[in-house]
C-alpha cells in the first residue's frame, strides 16, 4: 500500500536550519509567509527584503529572490525594487526595532505613497538580536536590559501602536494585527497574510500584517510561558483584528 503524504514543507522555504532561539515564533511566521507565496503561485516572481534584527538571515530561509536592507530601510529598498520591476511581488519582513524605531519614517512614507508592496511586521515587544533592550513596542512596566525596573510611562511614553497609526494613512489599503501563539491564531494569521498579498496582486496599494510574536530568551520565560504571556499581556494592549481593508 502506498504511503499517504500527510505534510510537506513548503517549497518557498529552503532546507537551511534556522538560527532562532527555542520557542521563538519567527519560524512559524516564515512558514505562513512561505505557504502563502506557494499557494498563490507567486514564489518564482517574489522578491523579499530582509531586515536587520533577529530575522537578518531571512534571505537564507526563503526560497525566492531576496535583498538585505540596512537597518530600517527595507520599505525604501522594496519601493525601488517594485518601481523598477512592477511585475514582481515584493514583500518586506521586519521586526519592531527595525520597523517601529529606526525605520518609522520609511514605513510611514511607503504607506503614504501607496507603494504596491506588502509588509510582514513581527512585534515581540523587545530588541531580540542585540540583547533584549527596550523597544518602541515594549509594554509599560515590562522589564528589559535597559529598563530593569520596567518601562516607565512618564519617562518613556507608552508603546507605539503601528497598526493603528498606519491605518489612518490613505495610501495604506490593508492593515491587520494577528498573533501566532495558538493553533487558532495561527490559522487566522495565515488568512490575513494571504489577503494582504492578494491586495498587492490586485495592485491596490500598501498592505501590512502585524504579527504578535514571542521572545522567550529575552523575556526570561520558557516557550510555553511566552505563548501565554502574549495572551495575558500583549493582546490587551495590542488588540487583534482588521483595522483597514479596501
Amino acid at each position: 500500500m502506498a504511503e499517504k503524504l500527510i505534510y510537506k514543507k513548503s517549497e518557498a522555504l529552503t532546507d537551511q536550519e534556522t538560527h532562532y532561539c527555542p520557542g521563538c515564533t519567527h519560524g512559524v511566521i516564515h512558514k505562513l509567509v512561505a505557504e502563502c507565496l506557494e499557494e498563490l503561485g507567486i514564489r518564482e516572481k517574489s522578491i523579499g527584503i530582509a531586515p536587520v534584527g533577529c530575522s537578518v538571515l531571512a534571505y537564507k530561509y526563503f526560497n525566492c529572490d531576496m535583498f538585505e536592507a540596512a537597518h530600517g530601510r527595507a520599505p525604501a529598498v522594496a519601493t525601488g525594487v517594485k518601481r523598477v520591476l512592477p511585475d514582481k511581488f515584493v514583500f518586506t519582513y521586519q521586526g519592531d526595532g527595525d520597523l517601529a524605531s529606526i525605520g518609522t519614517a520609511e514605513i510611514v512614507q511607503a504607506a503614504h505613497r501607496a507603494e504596491k508592496i506588502s509588509t510582514i511586521f513581527v512585534n515581540n515587544a523587545i530588541y531580540g538580536m542585540t540583547g533584549g533592550q527596550m523597544a518602541p513596542t515594549t509594554l509599560v512596566e515590562q522589564v528589559t536590559t535597559t529598563s530593569p525596573y520596567g518601562r516607565d510611562e512618564q519617562w518613556c511614553g507608552r508603546p507605539i501602536r503601528m497598526s493603528e497609526l498606519l491605518a489612518t494613512i490613505d495610501g495604506c489599503k490593508f492593515v491587520e494585527r494577528v498573533a501566532v501563539n495558538s493553533p487558532a491564531n495561527i490559522r487566522k494569521a495565515k488568512k490575513a497574510i494571504k489577503k494582504c498579498f492578494e491586495l498587492q496582486l490586485e495592485n491596490k496599494g500598501f498592505g501590512i500584517v502585524e504579527v504578535l510574536s514571542t521572545c522567550p530568551t529575552n523575556w526570561g520565560m520558557t516557550p510555553a510561558e511566552a505563548l501565554k504571556w502574549v495572551d495575558t499581556n500583549m493582546i490587551d494592549y495590542y488588540p487583534l483584528g482588521n483595522f483597514k481593508e479596501v
